[in-house]
């Protein structure tokens, strides 16, 4: 039995054409998700690493940066209102665009006035509001990723979810990089060619940010809704609102935690994206620290970073294709934990930008393939359509534990132990998940757990 279970776990899936696979992701409702994957990703670097850049500039000491990792939090404890969003339309816009284009629409303009509100804040001056003012926009970034995740798993065929992944995995990364290193140079213009202060600079800077949610926008109005969605509706009329909102809550937390291993799961979830999580705490202020100019880092992550991102993303899209999920996490695994060694021996060389290069090359491309190959186990997890929305909500969030609380001693580590060392730990870090995962295989956690593709 024990035999049979291990081949059915590492069946290696039909290979498609080669034209089905690049057809597939110019088709419509993938490239939906793409636009939609670029909006996701452009609020999370202005309330992380743009953010601290703008504070190590603004002299915030290394100890409070690294708290800062806590604003976080709502990307950590979005599951709370997700039952709200599966159950409930928004007024008007639900009745005109659906009800998920509906919730997706009030979650983007909301967004626009929190990233605004928070360029105007100024780190030098009260480090607090700077946090409630990142704690605004993770809020409405965390609601915009709810109704994405449910819209991506709702609008898309099982033919077409890994091309989904890989797009949405790749557009968010760029969307990261619109607002690390596009921020960066545009702080810099305002700088250097239109003669703004150095506050005035970065508030114009997060404004125009704000203003590319717009991309967002105008995805989500040419859109279609999922067709689950219209079905939902159905529901909605005969149910009052306090039972849809139980049944979405409730149903989706007794269901998964009744199955076998599901707190192992859990844990591997928390661990797996953390040895990413913690180096990623720290890799900016890390670059400013050893003596590089911003434009120095945003060039080099604007430029190869940008490529070693997107070429990434779809070799995670080809692994978790081609590969069984078990197999597929063991390749993302140990790649973005090994890729933490090269930033130790950057803190050693010190300014080398060719060195750099390669550690943000290394980086990029890891990460992408291990996010890509994660958001293909956490959909094969969601296996019930009566809660996927909730379910998906909640695993992010579990997943979001690691990168908000347990880095957020991230600063103070790399205080103690050097930067040549903080790297060295960050890559240990991985090792905890890849033990919870040789647990998952042999309790045959995979049997049956076919990643969407």
């Amino acid at each position: 039995m024990a035999a049979k279970a291990e081949a059915a776990e590492n069946v290696t899936p039909a290979r498609p054409s080669l034209k089905d696979t690049f057809a597939v992701y110019l088709k419509r409702r993938v490239l939906i998700i793409l636009f939609l994957g670029f909006s996701s990703g452009l609020p999370l670097a202005l309330s992380g690493s743009t953010l601290l850049i703008w504070m190590t500039e603004s002299g915030v000491n290394l100890g409070t940066i690294g708290l800062f990792a806590l604003v976080g939090t709502p990307y950590t404890v979005k599951f709370l209102w997700a039952p709200l969003i599966d159950a409930l339309d928004v007024p008007l816009l639900s009745k005109r665009l659906g009800r998920r284009r509906g919730w997706l629409l009030l979650s983007q303009l909301l967004l626009i006035a929190a990233i605004i509100l928070l360029g105007y804040c100024d780190p030098s001056a009260s480090p607090l509001i700077v946090a409630i003012g990142a704690l605004l926009v993770a809020a409405c970034s965390a609601t915009q990723d709810i109704i994405i995740d449910a819209f991506r798993v709702e609008s898309l065929s099982e033919n077409e979810q890994a091309a989904g992944m890989a797009s949405y995995v790749a557009a968010y990364r760029i969307g990261m990089l619109v607002s690390t290193a596009g921020a960066l140079f545009i702080v810099s213009g305002f700088e250097s060619l239109l003669g703004f202060g150095h506050h005035a600079a970065w508030s114009a800077g997060y404004t125009v940010m704000a203003a590319l949610v717009v991309i967002g926008i105008a995805t989500t109005l040419l859109a279609a809704e999922p067709e689950k969605s219209v079905q939902a509706d159905a529901v909605h009329a005969r149910e009052n609102t306090l039972a849809r909102i139980v049944d979405a809550a409730v149903g989706a937390f007794s269901e998964f935690l009744s199955r076998d291993s599901a707190f192992l799961a859990l844990a591997f979830v928390v661990l797996f994206k953390f040895t990413d999580a913690l180096s990623g705490a720290m890799t900016a202020p890390f670059v400013i620290d050893l003596g590089f100019s911003r434009n120095e880092y945003a060039a080099i992550i604007k430029g190869v970073g940008l490529a070693a991102t997107l070429i990434g993303g779809f070799a995670g899209g080809f692994v978790a294709r081609m590969c069984s999920l078990p197999l597929s996490l063991w390749i993302g695994g140990l790649l973005q934990a090994f890729a933490n060694l090269a930033f130790s021996w950057q803190a050693i060389v010190g300014l080398n930008p060719a060195w750099l290069t390669f550690a943000i090359v290394a980086e990029n491309f890891t990460s992408a393939i291990g996010t890509v190959i994660f958001v293909a186990y956490l959909s094969a997890l969601c296996r019930n359509p009566l809660h996927t929305a909730t379910q998906y909500a909640l695993l992010t969030a579990v997943a979001a534990f690691g990168r908000t609380y347990l880095s957020a001693s991230a600063g103070f580590i790399a205080a103690a132990t050097g930067w040549a060392w903080f790297f060295v730990i960050c890559a240990f870090a991985g090792l905890p998940s890849l033990g919870l995962l040789v647990w998952l295989q042999q309790r045959g956690h995979f049997r049956g757990l076919s990643a969407a593709r």
